[in-house]
């Protein structure tokens, strides 16, 4: 009987599902990040016992079931921590996000659920060739990146960055214009841009386009992918970038590095704090001064107010109605529009 695969959204650039391929165990030498790889889930349900698949949907995965994911690495400071390079010679290696990125936790919260273990069955070999993400990037030819961004930082995971990004790009595509909404770095999960396409956008990119599970990678090949994803946006016509960069610029996701390539397209900075003293520890410790505060932190006026105290910059929590008027005037004066 013919092996019923689930593909990970990390499969989502590929044609995998549509194509016949096998599973052959590699050689530890011949492992990568980015390699197309199943798992055989060996472990009972949990809290974390569901994949996302390429359409975003999630699954529940149980016991016996073969997840076709790719190896990469996380370094979540909320979550988990750990990468392929950690899986030992029982081939045993856990689902580090819901995306089916695949490698061994070296650290985990003491309050998440435990994550899916699964045993490596095998790389996923096409044509006598093992396939790998960076295989289905298409070479785009190399255009000058030159649209304004609306970008989103965060002080941590879980500030409120994508929360923020969808209700900029409403107002956005409110005054008319025309949005492409990217991650630019972070561990890879489909939700947040298809998020940003239910607000409005009409061109979604991250950096699992590009050929990448995740940004915790040299800087060199991290910034050669982030340039073929920026020619990729450039050539899509659109008036407006709504970038989000995941985590916070000062983690090993390359956020400073996508800040730096963008770099004078940034015409306004939107910072989601996950607290009001984060807020001051971040512009202290990046040395970049947002123009608006955002996020978990502005959940109540008593937030709001710490956070202009302390930092002296604006603070709106952009789930309350009232403040959208405020948001679009500093995004007008900052855009232009």
């Amino acid at each position: 009987m013919k092996p019923r695969y689930f593909f990970s959204s990390l499969t989502r650039i590929s044609d995998l599902p549509e194509t016949r391929f096998s599973v052959q165990p590699l050689s530890r030498r011949e492992w990568g990040t980015g390699n197309y790889v199943v798992g055989e889930v060996v472990s009972p349900p949990s809290g974390l016992s569901r994949l996302e698949l390429t359409t975003g949907r999630m699954v529940e995965v149980v016991e016996g079931d073969l997840i076709v994911g790719a190896f990469g690495v996380r370094y979540a400071t909320m979550e988990a921590v750990g990468g392929w390079q950690g899986i030992g010679r029982d081939r045993i290696m856990e689902t580090l996000t819901g995306a089916g990125l695949f490698g061994k936790s070296t650290s985990r919260s003491v309050v998440l659920p435990p994550l899916p273990s699964l045993l490596y069955k095998g790389h996923v070999v096409v044509d006598g060739e093992k396939a790998e993400m960076r295989g289905y990037v298409p070479p785009v030819p190399e255009r000058a990146f030159e649209l304004p961004v609306v970008l989103l930082v965060g002080t941590s995971m879980s500030a409120g960055k994508t929360t923020s990004a969808k209700v900029v790009v409403r107002l956005l595509r409110e005054a008319g214009l025309e949005v492409v909404g990217a991650k630019l770095t972070g561990a890879g999960r489909y939700r947040d841009i298809l998020a940003m396409q239910d607000a409005g956008a009409e061109h979604i990119f991250d950096f699992v386009d590009a050929g990448l599970p995740s940004t915790v990678i040299a800087e060199s090949e991290y910034r050669g992918a982030l340039r073929n994803l920026l020619s990729r946006m450039a050539g899509v016509g659109a008036d407006v970038v709504v970038a989000e960069v995941g985590a916070s610029p000062l983690e090993p996701y390359n956020g400073a590095t996508a800040i730096e390539e963008i770099g004078e397209n940034v015409r306004c900075t939107v910072l989601s704090a996950s607290d009001p003293y984060a807020v001051t520890g971040v512009i202290a410790a990046f040395g970049n001064r947002p123009d608006l505060v955002t996020g978990l932190a502005t959940s109540t006026r008593a937030g709001i107010e710490l956070v202009e105290r302390l930092s002296g910059i604006s603070a709106l929590n952009v789930l309350d109605r009232d403040s959208l008027p405020q948001l679009g005037t500093i995004l007008r004066e900052r855009l232009g529009f």
